[in-house]
């Protein structure tokens, strides 16, 4: 990767953030990257593929012929290219420096919430950080969709953070994700919201080998079979929150220079923030830059704050749960925090701004 430098999004044009304005309320004059034959449709399906970058899917084009033979192309999503924060500012509608849900691992007055389990140090917070209020905005523009998800997620505080008030259609196995989906259509729903997390699974454990190939003729099927359940004049529109970058066994640990001037961790293994020791947050920096220049961007808070990583406005309550340094990968590599951990070691991550994470497809099939 080089000297590649990172990639921004464009969070006032093709921008996951942008998706829902451009499908529930387009007005008169829909944006011009908006693929033809869904502005004018009488029923629209949104499918959210978590973990599906328009890269891997160029790579495997002929894994995927339903999906390459639709129109549109590739977008951007947020920073950091992680799904929590993706998959909010898709259903909000607003950047990350909006809706406060910043990482995968935020910092919340010293404790880390790991938002997909909404859990510190593995227990259960949702009473401790109620979900309504690190993110009180409501999704989808105030209209209140049918969501097709999986039925295990409908109590679960990420859940209440970016879904809170729409009408949940929970799904067992992905051929319900398409009969619920087929269900709510033929009842007249003018708009479905669909999530499937089966890519991004698959590559965090195997990879983008084998596996993940066979993932993809999988959801490629999925894909079809929505397209043959939408009505007359209906649109099937499917985007992702992040792509992927397989890392394997290239771990990168913190050394004792840089861990001298570090109270904690919070993010992930390719967008770490490190919070520096008080007082100690330039020498975290120099430090930090001196022995990661080669595999990463290390970037100031400020910095970040600056050049509008998070959107141009980032409320006081986002900025708390932010570090002093940003550790964000370049190269395909993880930084490694001991009290970042899960059922297994990852294999293919996300999280920064590198084309495979960011670039994610905006594809429509129109009936």
């Amino acid at each position: 990767m080089g000297d590649e430098l990172p990639l921004l999004p464009d969070y006032g044009g093709p921008c996951v953030s942008n998706v829902m304005s451009a499908l529930l309320e387009p007005g008169d004059d829909p944006p011009s990257w908006l693929p033809e034959g869904v502005a004018d449709a009488s029923q629209v399906v949104l499918l959210v593929l978590d973990g599906l970058g328009w890269e891997q899917l160029g790579d495997r084009a002929a894994l995927a012929p339903t999906m390459v033979s639709m129109r549109g192309g590739p977008i951007l999503t947020v920073v950091p290219s992680t799904t929590s924060t993706a998959l909010t500012s898709i259903s909000t509608g607003l950047p990350p420096g909006e809706h406060g849900v910043i990482g995968y691992r935020m910092d919340i007055d010293g404790d880390v919430l790991n938002v997909l389990r909404w859990s510190v140090g593995g227990r259960d917070a949702r009473e401790a950080i109620p979900p309504e209020k690190i993110q009180p905005s409501v999704p989808f523009l105030g209209h209140r969709p049918a969501v097709v998800t999986r039925a295990e997620f409908r109590q679960t505080g990420f859940t209440q953070a970016h879904l809170e008030g729409v009408r949940f259609c929970g799904y067992r196995m992905p051929s319900t994700l398409v009969a619920e989906t087929a269900r709510l259509l033929r009842g007249g729903e003018p708009f479905v919201y669909a999530y499937y997390d089966g890519v991004d699974k698959v590559a965090h454990e195997y990879g983008l080998g084998a596996c993940y190939d066979a993932e993809l003729r999988a959801v490629d099927r999925i894909v079809g079979d929505l397209i043959e359940v939408l009505p007359s004049d209906g649109a099937l529109v499917v985007t992702s929150d992040h792509g992927q970058v397989d890392v394997g066994d290239r771990l990168v640990t913190l050394p004792s220079e840089v861990q001298a001037h570090l109270a904690g961790q919070s993010g992930e293994g390719r967008f770490r923030w490190l919070h520096a020791r008080p007082g100690h947050a330039d020498a975290l920096a120099e430090v930090a830059r001196d022995r990661f220049a080669d595999t990463g961007w290390v970037v100031t808070l400020e910095q970040t704050l600056d050049e509008h990583w998070f959107g141009p406005v980032v409320t006081d309550a986002a900025r708390a749960r932010l570090g002093d340094v940003a550790l964000v990968a370049r190269e395909p590599v993880a930084y490694v925090d001991p009290d970042d951990t899960g059922p297994f070691e990852l294999v293919a991550r996300h999280g920064s701004l590198t084309a495979a994470e960011m670039r994610v497809p905006l594809l429509v099939h129109r009936r």
